[in-house]
């Protein structure tokens, strides 16, 4: 009687561990949705002037925010980070010497590049453009990983089509040069196989429609950014996909 008893204890005990290793085993190889999908960081670097960094608009309203913002809500695997470096009334001039006072790691998945405007408003020498523009957007291909397809290079916003540069007169002229600004940097990208996305044409609709401007009478609004994005963001799904 004694060894039946002991048999079955046996047998009992075996059944214990067997189950306790089996539940540890399941538990062990059970995939986790968060640690198998983590979600990855895409970064995106805006590079320009006061059209990048949003003068008179609220800092969600500028066009990289809205344009980040765009990005998350299409892809909700990943999460963006942004840095901008721009500033009100940068020339060419300028945003180099501002790269190249950073420390920057050469690793960003997207990078936007809008500048010149000053370079035209200032009076600059178009030769000075016909040079720095080539070298911004090697600096900037180099930070994109050195990957081209990452960059997207952005027209120049006509600002003759304000109340602002009608009070500067001689409007013609001022649509004039950023044409050949904005013709030189756009054949400057088709001969180097580079994203160039035109946005020129949406605020010359801002003296029939005043909400395409800021409350300065001369930069872009939140609206007319908006407008910008729904051009940028099918290029930009392609370049942070990559």
């Amino acid at each position: 009687m004694k060894i039946k008893i002991s048999k079955i204890a046996v047998l009992f005990l075996w059944l214990i561990i067997t189950s306790c290793d089996s539940d540890h085993y399941d538990n062990d190889f059970i995939p986790n949705p968060s640690e198998t999908n983590p979600l990855q960081t895409v970064s995106y670097l805006a590079l320009g002037d006061s059209y990048t960094i949003g003068q008179s608009v609220c800092e969600t309203c500028r066009f990289p925010e809205q344009l980040k913002k765009n990005l998350e809500n299409s892809n909700a695997n990943n999460t963006f980070a942004l840095k901008i470096i721009a500033q009100t009334g940068w020339t060419t001039t300028s945003l180099i010497s501002a790269i190249n006072a950073q420390i920057l790691t050469p690793n960003y998945d997207l990078v936007t590049l809008l500048i010149g405007v000053n370079n035209q408003f200032q009076n600059r020498a178009f030769s000075i453009y016909e040079k720095e523009f080539p070298e911004l957007v090697n600096k900037a291909i180099v930070l994109a990983k050195g990957d081209k397809s990452n960059l997207i290079v952005v027209s120049i916003p006509d600002y003759a089509y304000t109340t602002y540069g009608q009070r500067l007169g001689n409007p013609d002229k001022i649509s004039t040069e950023i044409d050949n600004y904005n013709a030189f940097a756009q054949q400057y990208c088709l001969e180097n196989k580079i994203e160039f996305v035109f946005i020129t044409d949406i605020t010359r609709e801002g003296l029939q429609n005043p909400l395409l401007v800021a409350s300065d009478g001369l930069h872009p609004s939140e609206l007319a950014y908006s407008y910008f994005v729904q051009r940028i963001l099918p290029k930009a799904k392609i370049a942070t996909q990559n």
